[in-house]
């Protein structure tokens, strides 16, 4: 992930502000918000404030049309004889990360997105939450507050606060 994230940040870096590249690295799927954050650490002079926000906002704008619109684009895609193969994917690798949600529910979607692991996050839990049936404003709300929290887990991490305090 961090050749990917810089090789982005190199390639825009002076031609787009900072904030708005964390903002794009944060929308990319399996990058998200803990590549936006990774991303910031190779942009000098990106401070705490700016960085969370931009990831937090760029994180969170693909979640409603995930939330409405992916059953939707699944069904098309499978209908297809070439792209049929990438939602089946799509779906059983989901799929193999639901325990946490199916057993704990809205908080399971809130914690499987606020614990910075690879492979959760707001894209995969948004998916899960469709796959699964979830209400959709209860689902995109928990994905905000976990987006929020592993927002402020990988800022503190990044920006050597918790290493300050202790």
């Amino acid at each position: 992930m961090d050749t990917i994230v810089h090789s982005i940040v190199e390639g825009l870096s002076g031609k787009i502000s900072k904030e708005f590249i964390v903002f794009l690295v944060s929308m990319i799927p399996l990058l998200e918000l803990r590549g936006s954050i990774l991303a910031a650490g190779f942009l000098d002079g990106m401070r705490f404030l700016p960085t969370y926000t931009a990831a937090v906002i760029g994180n969170m704008l693909p979640i409603p049309f995930i939330l409405l619109f992916i059953e939707k684009i699944f069904t098309v895609m499978k209908k297809s004889r070439r792209l049929h193969k990438i939602p089946e994917w799509i779906e059983k690798k989901a799929m193999s990360k639901s325990e946490q949600i199916e057993k704990y529910g809205y908080f399971g979607l809130f914690c499987f997105v606020a614990i910075p692991f690879p492979g959760t996050g707001a894209w995969t839990g948004s998916l899960l939450a469709v796959l699964l049936g979830m209400n959709l404003k209860k689902s995109f709300v928990s994905v905000l507050l976990g987006v929020m929290t592993a927002g402020l887990i990988m800022s503190l991490l990044s920006f050597g606060i918790l290493q300050a305090i202790f």
